[in-house]
């Protein structure tokens, strides 16, 4: 087992493995004491959560088709 800190860039690069419940059990315990200890990390899961919520609730037929194209490049590029 891996026991060292997770810093708060590596927890933006795994937010969406931590969210898919698709982390190894080693670094999804890194992951949540990081939490514990983090408040601005939490806010931000908290705000990402939001966010894939509030985006799920959209049709596609409701988007541009070239918003959502900018849209899934943006959200693509992101890491």
């Amino acid at each position: 087992m891996t026991d060292y800190a997770m810093d708060c860039n590596e927890l933006v690069e795994l937010v969406t493995a931590y969210l898919d419940r698709a982390l190894d059990p080693d670094t999804r315990a890194r992951f949540d004491r990081h939490l514990l200890e983090c408040e601005g990390c939490e806010n931000y899961l908290q705000q990402f959560r939001e966010t894939v919520e509030t985006v799920g609730r959209i049709r596609d037929d409701e988007l541009d088709p070239a918003f959502r194209k900018r849209l899934l490049d943006a959200f693509r590029d992101f890491h």
